[in-house]
């Protein structure tokens, strides 16, 4: 039985036939299947066809928002298995329609040239107040049912650098920080890792974009969305320990909004880099 902390059950999957495995998506509240679920079932359904090989990279559409009444079947396509990479491409299926599609790319790991961004200095996430004490400290501000649904149980753990006021939102600039980890012990697979990380990806991103027009998910008109996701894998990390999600927003246009991000260990170490495109319309 899955438990809405533990991201190993949340990403599990079960073998239908060879190349098709199906998952299913915890109804937290929303509507629609959390994209970076997607995103980390997708990861985990091409890792099934994988045995010897790392993930680096990983790119992938959002084509229809996903029901989170019925399970999704993901079928892998073996691409090609060459003498150092390993290419799969992936199709998320729900009701006989692509609600999204992957295509991951794994290597045999070697050993080569090395430089990196530097990580930025930042609070430690212990002084860091959780999402649901942060809303606390806003007192009336916050209606109860926000704040009961912000305490849920939830499988990663996030303490915001400079947190945008839910109820009133200011124009802040498109860069900020995030710290995350895994609630539950996820073990040293790095399969597991990837996946829990590619998850966490999709948290808190698109709200950089948002930021610069002093914009939040309840604003009344906006619509919003994931378009696209891609991942690179620098280097094995743990993320049972704090990782630092390091993110901007370069430049917005014609409804749609740039975000990037940088993911550090603890050590600062630079273990990932995400990009993606997201839509941001204002209906009146």
């Amino acid at each position: 039985m899955q438990t809405p902390e533990n991201l190993a059950d949340i990403l599990s999957l079960e073998a239908i036939e060879v190349n098709l495995f199906r998952g299913i998506s915890p109804n937290d509240g929303f509507p629609r299947i959390f994209g970076g679920l997607v995103i980390a079932q997708a990861l985990t359904a091409a890792y099934k066809t994988v045995p010897d090989r790392v993930c680096h990279s990983l790119h992938a559409y959002f084509i229809r928002p996903g029901d989170v009444n019925a399970p999704v079947l993901y079928e892998v396509e073996r691409a090609r298995d060459g003498g150092t990479f390993t290419t799969r491409r992936v199709a998320a299926i729900q009701h006989g329609e692509q609600i999204f599609n992957l295509a991951a790319s794994f290597q045999t790991p070697e050993v080569g040239l090395e430089h990196q961004f530097e990580a930025p200095n930042v609070p430690a996430p212990e002084t860091l107040p959780t999402e649901a004490e942060y809303l606390r400290s806003l007192g009336d501000q916050i209606h109860p049912k926000m704040l009961a649904f912000m305490e849920r149980p939830r499988p990663v753990d996030l303490r915001w650098i400079d947190p945008q006021n839910p109820v009133k939102p200011e124009k802040k600039s498109g860069e900020k920080q995030v710290w995350m980890r895994a609630v539950a012990p996820l073990g040293e697979d790095i399969r597991m890792q990837q996946a829990a990380l590619a998850y966490a990806s999709d948290m808190a991103f698109m709200e950089s974009a948002l930021r610069p027009h002093g914009l939040v998910w309840t604003t009344p008109g906006l619509q919003a969305a994931s378009l696209d996701h891609a991942m690179w894998f620098h280097h094995p990390f743990d993320f049972n320990d704090w990782t630092l999600f390091s993110q901007d927003s370069p430049s917005a246009s014609q409804g749609r909004g740039l975000v990037r991000g940088q993911m550090f260990g603890r050590d600062g170490r630079l273990v990932a880099s995400v990009a993606q495109e997201c839509l941001m319309r204002i209906r009146k």
